[in-house]
């Protein structure tokens, strides 16, 4: 590697490890920018650190205080000083040395020289070295020191009432967010004492409420999950304690995974919770299916001249689980694998989408699982009475109706069917491709970050003719190369 690169490790971080924001306001105006800066950099940074899970503490807006040394080249030349003996100066004199160690009294004790920087005169009474007379020449005497502030790269402001001082909290990859987001809480209440009269930390973003309202969706899509399938199976097959089994089976496939999850390690995040959400609507068909398949066996007995009966129950739920119980745990079993290729992402990707997969993968593995297990027990357990025929639901025989017909033109016509279903597909490619992609899709969670980005400018050394003399343009004397109408 070149001498001057410097290999620097990154936060253990995810993109999505922004848990929350605050802001440090002094309404009253006795502290500035600068001030508020070197709050945040060497008080507030350094406490919120000490919390579990917290990766990294960053700051934004406001201005670094720093000491500005301006070098007067001709006075460098007179006294025959490179500017890198400069820099060199004011590294060893802003630095502690220890030094040997002196015995008295039968007792060692350590010598060590403090000379850390604590105001412009240190900074200023730095040597040099010593003239031709003997004399020490200090840093004062070749350049001149001020106090100003770092090169800005940006700014932060809040409400728009004007600049402000921020600090973004970021959690460690795998912590779990909610507590995180706690403690960050209670270790600002405890730091709030210690800070100057009129300064107070505004909290700007708190991921706390997005994943309070995240479980609370995903409660109310369990719910809605719950009175659909009840619906549905009360539509179709006119039995409300079908309905039953399948209902039940949800919430035991969904625990079986979050179960998993807590032995691994996996937060209930808004990526994991999203990949149960995806899973909700496939866990419940292996349920539906094998009801229906039993309901056609108790139609069947009923042809026969039997009915279901304490003796033959069992014998009708085994017949009915063995007949469709196979393709059902292989056709969830191919679901639940159709996330797998999602655990090859590396890096940001993987470590982004990789608990969606693992807990989608972890409910359709349950659902398949217990559609061969818990679901063909339930219905031994609550399907009793007796059961209304396929074709005596008014329901089924108006689909049919529709449905019936249809099929025997599709069928009548294979080819027409065909050519259809191929132009189709090829009208289709023209507004798939002007839809675009993109790797993160939209996602409102209630919060607006407005960052915006401009051009920098960089001023770069030039040379400007003029009638007389070249000049040199820099930073320096810009100003006043333009003020003489130079261009």
């Amino acid at each position: 590697m070149p001498p001057n690169a410097r290999p620097q490790l990154g936060p253990d971080a995810t993109g999505v490890g922004w848990v929350y924001l605050y802001a440090l306001v002094d309404r009253t105006g006795q502290h500035d920018l600068s001030q508020l800066r070197s709050l945040q950099d060497w008080f507030l940074k350094y406490e919120l650190q000490t919390v579990p899970g917290v990766s990294e503490v960053s700051a934004l807006g406001g201005m670094v205080k720093q000491y500005q040394v301006r070098v007067h080249p001709d006075k460098l030349r007179a006294f025959n000083i490179p500017l890198s003996h400069i820099q060199m100066a004011i590294q060893r004199g802003n630095q502690e040395v220890g030094a040997s160690v002196v015995e008295m009294a039968e007792a060692e004790y350590m010598v060590r020289a403090s000379g850390y920087i604590q105001g412009r005169d240190d900074l200023a009474n730095i040597p040099l070295g010593l003239n031709v007379n003997g004399t020490p020449i200090l840093l004062k005497d070749v350049a001149d020191i001020d106090v100003g502030s770092q090169m800005r790269r940006g700014i932060a402001e809040l409400n728009g009432e004007g600049e402000t001082v921020g600090g973004i909290v970021v959690m460690r990859f795998g912590e779990n967010a909610q507590k995180t987001i706690a403690g960050v809480k209670a270790k600002l209440e405890t730091l709030k004492a210690g800070l100057p009269e009129g300064v107070e930390v505004v909290t700007v973003y708190d991921r706390s409420g997005l994943i309070e309202r995240a479980v609370e969706n995903l409660w109310h899509k369990l719910l809605e999950e719950f009175i659909v399938v009840a619906l549905v199976c009360m539509a179709f097959l006119f039995h409300v304690r079908s309905s039953l089994v399948a209902i039940v089976s949800l919430p035991v496939g969904i625990l079986v995974a979050f179960i998993v999850m807590h032995a691994q390690g996996l937060n209930a995040n808004i990526m994991s919770l999203g990949g149960i959400a995806i899973a909700i609507g496939a866990m419940i068909d292996g349920a539906i299916v094998m009801i229906e398949n039993m309901h056609k066996h108790m139609e069947r007995l009923v042809l026969q001249g039997k009915a279901l009966t304490n003796e033959n129950r069992w014998q009708v739920v085994e017949e009915s689980a063995a007949e469709v119980g196979p393709a059902l745990f292989f056709s969830l079993l191919i679901i639940t694998v159709s996330f797998v290729p999602v655990f090859t992402l590396e890096a940001q990707e993987g470590r982004m989408f990789s608990p969606l997969a693992f807990t989608k993968t972890y409910a359709m593995a349950a659902s398949a699982a217990l559609a061969v297990t818990l679901v063909p027990v339930l219905m031994g357990y609550f399907i009793r009475g007796k059961v209304l025929p396929e074709h005596k639901n008014p329901l089924n025989r108006a689909l049919i109706g529709v449905y019936m017909p249809a099929l025997k033109t599709v069928l009548n016509y294979p080819k027409s069917t065909l050519v259809l279903a191929l132009v189709i597909t090829v009208i289709g490619f023209w507004p798939v491709s002007q839809i675009g992609s993109e790797f993160i899709p939209p996602f409102d969670e209630g919060d607006l970050m407005y960052m915006p980005t401009t051009y920098r400018l960089k001023i770069e050394e030039r040379v400007i003719v003029n009638t007389r003399n070249r000049i040199p343009v820099n930073e320096n004397c810009l100003t006043c190369v333009l003020d003489t109408g130079v261009r």
